[in-house]
């Protein structure tokens, strides 16, 4: 049995193979309990709480966590061995790449789940998820790139001139596409800032209408018109935008006239009775309301008052109401609106005598 413990297959013996493979077993086993007890305990208790960061660490674990265990288990079975020297830089590259990969895994997930939930907490979250699956691949990119100059660097490379070259490329790109830039740039912050959503209204300069699209390089609007307007995200973010949709009411200030000739008493009833009709008025808030002026052919008022509502439906049914209400009670008053006129008075010319009419005068 000792002679056959010596024996040598593959430059050690074959107690070394049986100790690495006990090893092996030993390692794979303890991981087995590990998913079958521990695992699955964890995923029960997750399963009664309400938060969603422990589902997602307990997924963590399992895909990305759990495989480099079994790497762990196969590394450390392998040192019971004496390997060639090729061999060995081969399993270090394979460990490497292995690592490297289940790392930015777990760091992309890391960075999902932070951008999700950030946009969970959002109004509007379902377009913007879409919205945010641009912003993933870039962000992917980026970390990837970082992921395989790591790999070179840890393989014995110098990355010094690699990273000089993406830096002087990445100049080189910048300069050339820098209004693609300036647009990406731009995504960022009209996602992060919010400045508006889909499904808003906005008017930006002479143009408005209803947000429905937001995309890394422009934006699309859908005008009261009914065609599509697409403007650059720069365009966007170096304007100023009104947003209709962050209104929470509407000031609306007007102004009526009604004639000279309405006797004192019913002028000094006027304030009085538009303000009831507004306060009496559902959704709709006064503000204030007085006796103006005199105009050139008008005794001029002016009320102020607010809307409850960012809804432009609601607020012209809101002043259609009220306006109403001034016509029906005015003419029940006999109060008449004024208008532009002007009065011309004559004065009769006085009668010649007989002497001033004689034409030799």
């Amino acid at each position: 049995m000792s002679q056959f413990l010596t024996r040598t297959f593959f430059e050690n013996s074959v107690q070394n193979w049986i100790i690495s493979l006990l090893m092996l077993i030993a390692g794979i086993l303890a991981i087995l309990v590990f998913k079958r007890i521990i695992l699955k305990r964890l995923k029960q208790w997750s399963d009664k709480s309400k938060t969603t960061i422990d589902d997602f660490l307990i997924a963590t674990i399992e895909k990305s966590i759990v495989p480099l265990l079994y790497l762990f288990a196969f590394r450390v079975s392998l040192n019971a061995l004496a390997l060639p020297t090729k061999v060995v830089s081969v399993l270090h590259i394979a460990t490497l790449l292995f690592i490297t990969f289940f790392a930015l895994r777990i760091i992309t997930s890391l960075v999902r789940k932070f951008i999700f939930s950030f946009i969970k907490r959002r109004e509007n979250k379902e377009s913007e998820e879409k919205q945010a699956k641009g912003l993933l691949i870039i962000i992917n990119i980026i970390i990837w790139i970082l992921g395989i100059v790591f790999i070179i660097d840890n393989l014995g490379y110098d990355v010094t001139t690699l990273i000089t070259g993406l830096g002087i490329g990445g100049i080189a790109i910048a300069l050339a596409a820098q209004t693609i830039l300036g647009d990406l740039f731009s995504y960022f912050v009209i996602f992060f800032d919010r400045p508006f959503e889909i499904g808003d209204f906005i008017i930006v300069d002479d143009k408005m209408g209803n947000i429905e699209y937001i995309g890394i390089k422009t934006t699309r609007i859908r005008t009261l018109g009914g065609e599509q307007l697409i403007c650059s995200n720069t365009y966007l973010t170096n304007s100023r935008v009104h947003n209709y949709k962050r209104m929470e009411e509407r000031r609306i200030v007007f102004k009526l006239g009604i004639t000279y000739q309405t006797p004192a008493e019913q002028v000094k009833e006027v304030p009085e009775i538009v303000k009831d009709i507004i306060e009496s008025t559902e959704n709709a808030r006064l503000d204030r309301g007085h006796f103006s002026g005199f105009g050139s052919f008008s005794l001029d008022f002016e009320f102020v008052y607010y809307v409850m509502s960012s809804e432009y439906s609601v607020f012209m049914d809101t002043q259609q109401k009220i306006y109403f209400e001034i016509l029906d009670k005015f003419e029940s008053e006999q109060i008449e609106f004024a208008y532009p006129t002007q009065t011309l008075f004559t004065v009769p010319s006085p009668k010649l005598s007989e002497y001033e009419k004689s034409p030799s005068n």
